[in-house]
């Protein structure tokens, strides 16, 4: 019968049932009218991607009704405020780049919806729409017409338990049982016994050993034969192709020699093969899952929040040990980490983060307030809802508006490789086949076979990931959580180091106090200490915790203005703090010292004069980074501190003061013009912008809730001195990187010589296979833990 491939899909379509449209061919109306979707829309860059990577759509009849019910709704959207919902859909037909595409280009489909992100490894896309314009409903039938229908389960949200995939350890099972007993009734022809009892049996237990082999080459190995279908209907070669021609090969020889009477065959060697594969691939399955950089919340977000205990006392507590009805206290500027009901009696919201839109909700006392936004205006009161998960944060962290256009070399170094393996590997087997099948048949087929399976890319291909995975665990361990191992290759990159002083070089604990102004009535400080509240500036945190304890009070009409200062009223007084041109008072040293000056309505008080506590190792830190980098000091303060800093820091140090925020990204940015690779290292607060520019940015956190996703990293302040060990860290990183790459490639090309000259059996290959993955697994492990021991053993003698 005459067939052909529909032009959406890829399908056969017999010509009698052949529909042409546009000069092209489909299997049915459903492929023709995607195209004629897509075409109407000026998607048709969807087949540019992938030849034929669509799939038919289904009939739906009615099966998404149940998605007029607003309750069940509710419990699908990840987000839900105002217009503005956020719905994570899976979608088991996600498998090219043009999957990824289509994906992405939703909002060309569908009013309404604003942006879609696809996460392939996960086969995941999360849907930013109005709520007012398209429903969740009508998103899922659209999906459902252009071919992409998404798994919903609401069985998922409800229990909120993932089944566990037991589906190898059963597999590995199956597959040892049946290497077990064909390895036990081969015995006799391994020593060639020739009892007459043994010879009378000998075909009964060929045929034997034959149904043992079945289930093993049916089951055990079926993962390989389903991956290499897909990759060839994918039009791409993956590793699963050469191992799963390899043992269809041994299969069909063993079974031609059985039939023939030519002898057992390898049924022996086969189940061996799968066998002792699943093992490896379990076992790297399990090393993976133990070594996986896919961190925790703990890892991404080891700060602090102010919790309100049942003493009304204010105290910090990491974020993840907050519990469902725990009070928490959110200033001006901070992000709201939980889901959680407004007790205070109201206040703005910016879910700019989360959903993009910058303008500022409105929220009443006993609203849902959702993780993810950040509070303005005046300090608020919440009741914590649901205990800390990873939501919305940890994506927000990893949201396309935060991440840097790089270049990253490691990733096309394999996907190159990737990419011509397999066909090159496939060529090579054919022609060694080729030649041994003129010597000797028997070698013939063992070299075949060989070759395919002892070639592995997976070394290759794990090589960056188990590396750059054990350097984040690493840092990690030391309080240096990095938003995701790229940040790793920019950090080995870096050639100058910025740094902000206030909260940054300077701690936020240690510093003296000196009050100078005509003083405070009690009720008159009770009012600094109650606007101080509000403000996540590290000098009013080290205000407010250096006044005495006072009834906490209402502040109306709150306002923080950036590199400025603060201001309120509290029982009808107009309280301003901040710089002295901020509450219009002339000061001949203010260029001079570090203050904070205060006025009420109108009247200037007086000012708080600190004396600021370096951080320990600070002088250490500067000198070792003088030897591989160029170090800029950059501070919005004045410049009193200049004298001192000159004493402390190297010789030649920049140092660049009196910078607002916009200053800050300017200067940067002018460096990086200059070709500079910049790190800026800041309070993650008030530099977020020069955070952002920077190739990468590091936000200090000390026990204050100032997280920026802005920031490709978050260092504790306690190891800010480890700031040149963990940057030698990443570049030895690159270089395991490097080492690993070469290692691999060896053992390639000598496990190929040994194949193709017929000195290597398909068992052995199959036993070195997983062995060469495993020996990169841990030569990379130990290679970091070697470095990481070796350079903080440096650091703590430098």
């Amino acid at each position: 019968m005459d067939t052909q491939n529909c032009f959406h899909c890829g399908l056969d379509i017999i010509k009698k049932e052949e529909i042409v449209f546009d000069e092209k061919s489909f299997c049915c109306n459903g492929c023709k009218t995607v195209y004629e979707i897509f075409s109407e829309n000026g998607l048709t860059s969807y087949y540019d991607f992938e030849r034929m990577p669509g799939a038919t759509p289904q009939e739906i009849n009615g099966k998404y009704d149940f998605l007029d019910n607003d309750k069940i709704v509710a419990k699908l959207l990840d987000f839900e405020e105002d217009k503005t919902n956020i719905v994570s859909l899976y979608i088991p037909h996600i498998h090219c780049s043009s999957c990824i595409w289509i994906l992405e280009n939703l909002h060309k489909l569908q009013k309404g919806i604003s942006t879609s992100q696809v996460n392939f490894h996960e086969k995941k896309v999360r849907i930013i729409f109005n709520s007012e314009e398209t429903t969740l409903k009508e998103i899922v039938l659209m999906l459902c017409s252009i071919g992409y229908e998404p798994y919903i389960s609401l069985e998922n949200y409800e229990s909120g338990k993932a089944k566990i995939d037991r589906s190898l350890t059963y597999k590995v099972g199956v597959a040892f049982f049946c290497f077990g007993n064909i390895m036990l009734l081969s015995f006799p022809e391994y020593f060639e016994v020739e009892e007459f009892w043994l010879n009378q049996y000998r075909g009964f237990f060929r045929w034997l050993i034959f149904a043992l082999s079945l289930p093993s080459f049916f089951y055990s190995a079926s993962g390989y034969y389903v991956s290499a279908y897909k990759s060839i209907r994918a039009k791409m070669f993956n590793i699963d192709i050469p191992i799963a021609l390899g043992i269809i090969v041994m299969f069909i020889r063993s079974t031609i020699d059985i039939i023939f009477g030519y002898g057992q065959g390898f049924f022996d060697s086969l189940t061996a093969l799968v066998f002792f594969m699943l093992l490896g691939k379990m076992f790297q399955q399990k090393t993976y899952n133990f070594l996986s950089f896919e961190r925790d919340f703990k890892s991404y977000f080891p700060i602090a929040v102010t919790q309100i205990n049942s003493k009304k006392e204010e105290v910090s507590v990491p974020v993840y040990d907050i519990k469902k009805g725990d009070r928490l206290l959110i200033r001006n500027q901070e992000l709201i980490p939980v889901d959680g009901i407004l007790i205070s009696e109201e206040c703005q919201i910016d879910y700019s983060f989360v959903t993009g839109e910058a303008i500022p909700i409105p929220k009443k006392s006993g609203d849902k307030i959702f993780a993810g936004g950040k509070q303005l205006g005046k300090v608020i009161e919440m009741e914590v809802l649901n205990s800390v998960s990873q939501s919305y944060l940890t994506q927000l962290w990893s949201n396309d508006v935060f991440q840097k256009k790089i270049d990253i070399k490691h990733k096309t170094i394999t996907d190159a490789i990737s990419r011509y393996f397999t066909p090159a590997l496939l060529l090579i087997a054919f022609i060694s086949f080729g030649y041994w099948i003129f010597i000797d048949t028997n070698t013939a087929f063992n070299v075949f076979t060989a070759i395919l399976i002892v070639a592995c890319p997976c070394a290759l291909a794990l090589t960056a990931p188990f590396t750059m995975g054990n350097i984040l665990r690493i840092m990690g361990n030391q309080k240096f959580y990095l938003k995701n191992a790229v940040v790793i290759e920019q950090l080995a990159k870096v050639d100058m180091i910025v740094f902000d002083k206030t909260g940054t070089i300077t701690t936020n604990k240690k510093s003296d106090i000196i009050f100078s102004g005509t003083g405070f009535s009690t009720k008159e400080l009770s009012y600094v200490k109650n606007l101080l509240r509000g403000s996540n500036h590290p000098l009013s945190r080290r205000l407010y915790d250096f006044l005495p304890p006072f009834e906490i009070q209402n502040v109306d009409q709150f306002e923080e203005i950036t590199g400025k200062g603060i201001q309120g009223f509290i029982d009808g007084n107009f309280i301003k703090i901040g710089s002295s041109s901020y509450v219009n008072y002339a000061d001949e040293k203010a260029h001079h010292q570090t203050a904070v000056y205060i006025s009420i309505n109108g009247n200037y008080m007086g000012k708080y004069i600190f004396e600021n506590q370096y951080r320990n190792g600070l002088e250490k830190l500067f000198k070792n980074l003088r030897k591989d980098y160029k170090v800029k000091i950059l501070s919005g303060d004045n410049d009193g501190e200049r004298e001192m800093l000159e004493k402390l820091l190297p010789k030649n140090t920049e140092l660049v003061f009196n910078q607002r925020p916009e200053q800050k990204l300017h200067f940067i940015k002018n460096l990086q013009e200059k070709g500079h690779n910049i790190m800026m290292i800041g309070d993650g607060l008030n530099d977020a912008g020069a955070l952002a520019q920077s190739n990468v940015g590091i936000s200090i956190s000390e026990n204050v809730n100032v997280f920026s996703p802005a920031c490709d990293g978050i260092l504790d302040a306690t190891e800010f001195s480890k700031i040149s060990y963990f940057l030698n860290l990443s570049k030895k990183a690159i270089l395991i990187i490097k080492r690993s790459f070469t290692l691999s490639l060896l053992y390639n090309v000598v496990g190929l010589a040994f194949a193709i000259s017929g000195k290597l059996s398909p068992l052995v290959a199959a036993i070195i296979m997983p062995l060469s993955t495993v020996t990169i697994i841990s030569f990379v492990t130990l290679s970091s833990n070697y470095y990481a021991k070796k350079l903080n053993t440096k650091n703590g003698k430098a």
